[in-house]
């Protein structure tokens, strides 16, 4: 099975080769601009706690994150939109890895900032079979630190690609979370975290896996 991040680093190159110099350059100054802002400072760190908050699953349902933690491990991955090449590559390879997350006792869950309806339409186009949920007016990702608003230059460029992100999420705003997956123990604390302002990087499957077989073995 290929590493994600390998799969990810594949997915990058094809498309450097697809694209203006100019934009390659935009993004890659946004990246560098977002990761220098301080927002990493704030963002939640192993050993707080996972904000106990519902949001609405892809077919409207509450779901309550807190309930979720209380019951068992949980795995929370932060998505920016169905839109996003790298969220679905990444989405695919938790989805492979669904079952070994099962054994461990561990409730995966995916969280984008868009509205049931698109979210429904990534879990059914990636065939996923653990919750997406909906992180109205980024409210989670707020308390969690990793929602940004984006610059004019990212707008204007997001413009031009058809990505209207203020009527997929339904706030009206131009913001995102920074791409973001968080191992919680079962009670609420966080285990593990990897945030990263460059949206091309991800936790790969294997390293939560491997959090939450480390804290099970400290637990025994």
């Amino acid at each position: 099975m290929t590493d994600l991040q390998t799969e990810l680093d594949s997915f990058r190159a094809a498309w450097s080769g697809r694209v203006s110099a100019e934009v390659a350059g935009t993004i890659a100054a946004d990246i560098e601009a977002l990761r220098a802002s301080g927002i990493l400072d704030r963002a939640a760190r192993p050993g707080d706690r996972l904000p106990a908050l519902t949001l609405p699953g892809a077919d409207g349902a509450p779901v309550d994150i807190g309930a979720l933690a209380a019951a068992g491990p949980l795995v929370v991955t932060f998505y920016r939109g169905g839109w996003c090449p790298y969220c679905n590559i990444e989405l695919r390879a938790y989805q492979q890895r669904l079952g070994a997350f099962k054994a461990l006792g561990a409730t995966l869950v995916a969280v984008s900032p868009e509205k049931p309806d698109d979210s429904l339409d990534t879990a059914q186009k990636n065939g996923l079979a653990f919750p997406v949920l909906s992180d109205a007016k980024g409210r989670l990702a707020d308390a969690l630190g990793i929602r940004f608003r984006l610059t004019p230059e990212i707008v204007a460029l997001y413009r031009r690609f058809g990505h209207d992100l203020p009527t997929r999420n339904g706030d009206g705003e131009w913001a995102l979370p920074m791409p973001a997956t968080f191992v919680v123990a079962r009670g609420g604390t966080i285990l593990a975290a990897f945030v990263d302002p460059d949206y091309r990087r991800r936790m790969d499957p294997e390293d939560a896996l491997a959090a939450l077989v480390e804290a099970t073995a400290k637990a025994a």
